[in-house]
């Protein structure tokens, strides 16, 4: 049955494709800037119709968004008309003056990349020398400057092990964690994933985390790719209640180029059409579009998701990591209950 389309709630800017890093597991292989990208005055057009469609949260990422020439004219527009603004770095380019001008912006958060406990993890990964103690001297500048910060970790087998070290370093610091799982796409060799039992691992962490320091030493949570239905975890996802994934339901990504999907993580193929040709709302409300989530059924679910007795709620996980993993939709094989069924 069709879903009929609501508004969406969040909805993410890559500004630019245009990086000065080059990690490994980095799924857009973000370097260069795409070839004709969006100027200051389309994204602010498109905020414009956000705001008509009553979006309430929009993302600005990259590439590394702060490369963006504009960047501060669209995010100030969107502070503009009342949005959440959160904004994603590696913290490389963050100066004084960017700092300024994020006070002035009040954002809901900056979030900085942190992939390892010391230089040697973090650089390696991040494949730019000096970016850890960089990335450690901006947190501080930031918080001191009283601006929200996060920092977003992404595992697999390099840096799964650094996890008590990383926790080391933000306990008490004023600064939330959000770890996610790194996927095979763009960048990021399959042979770094983290195995099932590793990514157990780490869903293990953080509960034992929350369980032993309360939200204020440490607020830590698992991005929208960790759970789903654990019998034995309490919930540590970034999402209350995981009603399955909202690409194309109240979520909406858009390239730099204009290219539109229902999340920036899918492939290219997800591309619904380019906001260069078509009104973004004409788009978003085209019967056709997002149908892979607003046409789901039971029957689309796949792998060990078709079986199980969560699988209409959950829609079979994370349709990013399900797709890269797999190659089929609706069937996230790293899922905390499937995992648990394979330990007993």
């Amino acid at each position: 049955m069709r879903r009929k389309p609501s508004n969406p709630h969040t909805a993410v800017y890559e500004l630019t494709l245009k990086c000065n890093m080059r990690c490994i597991h980095c799924g857009s292989s973000a370097g260069e800037s795409r070839e004709k990208e969006l100027a200051t005055k389309a994204w602010n057009n498109i905020t414009k119709e956000l705001a008509e469609m009553n979006c309430k949260d929009i993302s600005i990422i990259g590439g590394e968004p702060f490369l963006y020439r504009d960047w501060f004219d669209v995010a100030r527009n969107i502070k503009e008309y009342a949005m959440k603004l959160s904004i994603v770095t590696n913290g490389w380019t963050v100066n004084e003056e960017i700092i300024s001008r994020l006070r002035l912006l009040e954002p809901y958060t900056v979030a900085i990349s942190i992939d390892g406990g010391s230089s040697i993890v973090h650089d390696d990964i991040r494949q730019q020398q000096g970016s850890f103690a960089r990335c450690l001297n901006v947190l501080g500048r930031l918080t001191n400057a009283n601006i929200p910060t996060t920092v977003v970790t992404t595992l697999h087998k390099k840096n799964i092990h650094d996890l008590p070290r990383l926790r080391a370093l933000f306990l008490n610091k004023g600064i939330a964690w959000q770890l996610q799982l790194a996927a095979p796409f763009g960048r990021f060799s399959r042979d770094l994933m983290l195995s099932k039992e590793e990514f157990y691992a780490a869903a293990l962490f953080i509960a034992s985390t929350r369980r032993e320091y309360s939200m204020k030493e440490l607020p830590i949570i698992g991005a929208h790719c960790f759970g789903y239905n654990s019998q034995i975890l309490p919930n540590i996802n970034l999402i209350p209640i995981w009603r399955g994934c909202q690409a194309g339901i109240s979520l909406l990504g858009i390239q730099s180029n204009g290219g539109v999907k229902g999340c920036l993580s899918l492939p290219d193929d997800f591309i619904e059409g380019n906001l260069k040709k078509r009104r973004l709302s004409d788009l978003w409300n085209d019967t056709k579009a997002f149908s892979y989530n607003r046409n789901f059924s039971s029957k689309d679910l796949t792998n060990e998701c078709f079986r199980c007795q969560y699988g209409k709620k959950c829609k079979g996980g994370c349709l990013s990591v399900s797709t890269a993993v797999t190659g089929q939709h609706h069937g996230d094989p790293y899922c905390l209950n499937v995992i648990e069924k394979s330990l007993a």
